[in-house]
């Protein structure tokens, strides 16, 4: 047995959060580490103790085993709690946490680095007998073999960092031509994420589920399994939505995943919580997809219908503790969803957004549960991961616990930099993902992620009329004459005008103050807005309002289906500069890792242009327009800003007139 009384959670955001609170219910002290970019995050606030270890970029703090391990030894901790992404399958830093003294709340180092390389795992797996998926993840990895491997796999192939996960360093290529591009891009993504640029290759299962099955082990060596969670809605290879159970689990298909899941824990000695994932495809077949040996960011799931604490049941096993329960102990009860919160914009390619939270409401109700470790007032950095918030449901059947979820995102307000809010509502109240047939291709299939989000008149009337009630409010608080008399003269009522920027057009909103409400013009559209007790109605119907909020010249409002930013424009302001033609602009902040191109260059539309890397994904900036590269306005690497110019294209005049 290994006691500890004190936690150093190495991670931060909502699942230092969450560790530290099951810790502190077993009277264990939290010890935070951050950095001057999170000084203001509540997991900071929350610990016993709070140590900076860095600026902001994670490779001098949040990935700089040193730093973590100096602050564990400044704050006295006895152990150390990955969470999840960092460091957690880090075997090195497992390791050198034991070499400190430190209890490493995880398994084995060893354990870790045969998993966390998909190449040697998949060989390990094939040893013991788990189903796998057909590839190669041999030992050359030159990329004439791998293309030559490619070839003999058939395509369509999916390329997959050997040391990572979360979709980063992953690429699926469909035809041979493509593949020498996506193999660059998957080994430039992978070296900046995980410092290894090695390379598997399997044959692309398309569009099957994405089943995982969690596992945990004591130092005894006994295995169980905890069912099965479905994770197949993903956009970039990286989970959007969550449940448990699969909605086509059968106790048979449940049983043989869950003995290969152990069998596959076994295999590796492991100790602590761990997930095997699989593929399931529409025959029933399942194959190894990997293992990750740690805490999964969608646990709540598990423990909904399960009952159980699994960060307990982490320190417990690091203990020495037994588990305590046996495969016959585990029951799942009801049913349970997660989405994921991301700051990003769903309408761009969901490319991530960072920025100031003005205003963070959270949802509550019955079955509801929200993972946060965001506040009002945060800015949220372009150094780490996008994810702001889980968002968990729990029924008594899927229908009831889908029900409860959509509507607790209607209630969920979040002002401030973009975020997939409205996105998640569209694909839980899909009828597909109603009828549990979501598969990984889900979102392709039923969602065009280029379309901006539609603005209507009546979107812009609520939004100018609410601008005119809080300046009619202002105006009161000054003025010496009766607020009834506002906006009215001896000659009627008076008119405002009103500019608004909508998708970066210019509209021009008249209104006129009545006695019956606030009457508005956009363009030929004629809308009334009244309000009636509590009750705010636009053409007679009521607006379902839940909070709306002005910062500057910007206002936010959410109802319970939506969440939009309109902007003000006032004199001398015009809307925002919006790239196009010739001109590629940064579309979101980070950091410029490399430029394609030179001036002088002659491009063709789609021609590589930059890469550009923000919240640990990478993207590409491709020319929109053939012709010649005449301005270069940025080097690299360098951190940009969204909206600085990075290249100016002098577009062929034949294009050009055969595009007016």
């Amino acid at each position: 047995m290994t006691e500890f009384n004190s936690i150093l959670v190495a991670n931060r955001g909502e699942i230092a959060l969450r560790i530290m609170r099951t810790a502190r219910a077993m009277g264990i002290t939290c010890i935070a580490v951050y950095t001057e970019a999170d000084a203001d995050n509540p997991h900071v606030g929350f610990a016993d103790r709070a140590i900076c270890i860095g600026t902001g970029p994670v490779g001098d703090s949040y990935l700089d085993a040193a730093k973590v391990l100096a602050a564990a030894q400044e704050a006295g901790a006895q152990a150390v709690h990955p969470g999840y992404g960092f460091l957690s399958e880090n075997a090195e830093f497992a390791q050198a946490c034991t070499a400190a003294g430190l209890t490493f709340i995880g398994p084995s180092a060893a354990s870790i680095a045969l998993m966390g390389n998909k190449a040697a795992a998949k060989r390990r797996m094939i040893e013991a007998g788990v189903p796998c998926v057909p590839g190669y993840e041999g030992a050359d990895q030159s990329s004439a073999v791998l293309a030559a491997e490619a070839a003999k796999i058939g395509y369509p192939v999916m390329i997959k960092a050997a040391a990572g996960g979360g979709g980063r360093g992953m690429r699926l290529v469909t035809a041979a031509e493509g593949f020498a591009t996506a193999l660059e891009l998957a080994k430039s993504e992978a070296l900046s994420a995980f410092g290894s640029q090695e390379m598997i290759l399997e044959k692309a299962v398309m569009r099957p589920r994405h089943v995982e099955i969690q596992i945990f082990a004591d130092a005894s060596g006994n295995t169980i399994h905890l069912g099965e969670r479905d994770c197949s809605v993903q956009r970039r290879h990286q989970k959007v939505v969550e449940e448990a159970p699969c909605p086509v689990m059968t106790p048979k298909l449940r049983a043989e995943m869950g003995a290969a899941a152990v069998e596959a824990a076994r295999a590796i000695s492991y100790l602590g919580a761990g997930t095997v994932e699989f593929l399931l495809d529409a025959d029933g077949a399942f194959y190894f997809l990997e293992m990750n040996t740690r805490l999964q960011v969608e646990h709540p799931v598990t423990e909904l219908v399960t009952g159980l604490d699994l960060v307990a049941l982490q320190i417990r096993a690091a203990r020495g503790e037994a588990l305590g329960l046996a495969q016959q102990d585990v029951a799942l009860t009801g049913h349970a969803i997660e989405v994921r919160l991301y700051g990003e914009d769903p309408s761009q390619g969901f490319l991530p957004q960072s920025g100031v939270i003005n205003l963070w409401q959270p949802p509550s109700g019955p079955g509801i549960r929200v993972d946060a470790g965001i506040t009002s007032g945060q800015q949220v950095s372009a150094f780490y991961d996008p994810m702001l918030a889980k968002i968990i449901a729990h029924g008594a059947t899927r229908a009831e616990a889908l029900e409860r979820l959509i509507a607790a995102l209607g209630d969920t307000v979040i002002f401030g930099p973009a975020c997939n809010r409205d996105f998640l509502i569209d694909v839980l109240s899909h009828a597909e993902f109603a009828k549990g047939r979501a598969t990984t291709g889900f979102i392709a299939d039923h969602f065009d992620p280029l379309v901006p989000t539609e603005v209507t008149s009546a979107d812009v009337a609520l939004a100018a009329g609410l601008i005119y009630r809080a300046d009619q409010a202002a105006m009161a608080q000054q003025a010496t004459l009766p607020a009834e008399l506002l906006g009215w003269s001896s000659q009627g009522d008076l008119q405002a005008r009103l500019v608004l920027a909508v998708g970066g057009d210019p509209v021009t909103v008249l209104l006129r103050q009545g006695r019956d409400g606030i009457h508005v013009l956009v363009g030929e559209a004629e809308h009334h807005l009244e309000q009636q007790g509590d009750c705010l109605r636009l053409d007679g119907l009521r607006v379902d309002l839940r909070r709306h909020l002005m910062v500057a010249d910007d206002l936010y409002l959410a109802t319970g289906a939506r969440m939009l930013k309109l902007s003000r424009l006032r004199a001398g302001r015009g809307a925002a500069a919006v790239a196009g033609g010739g001109e590629t602009r940064a579309p979101m902040h980070g950091n410029l890792l490399e430029l394609c191109v030179g001036t002088g260059d002659r491009v063709e539309i789609g021609t590589r242009l930059a890469v550009l890397e923000a919240m640990k994904m990478q993207h590409e900036m491709l020319a929109e327009v053939a012709g010649t590269v005449s301005e270069i306005a940025v080097t690299a690497p360098s951190q940009v800003k969204a909206g600085d110019l990075l290249v100016r294209i002098e577009q062929d005049k034949a294009t050009q007139e055969g595009t007016e």
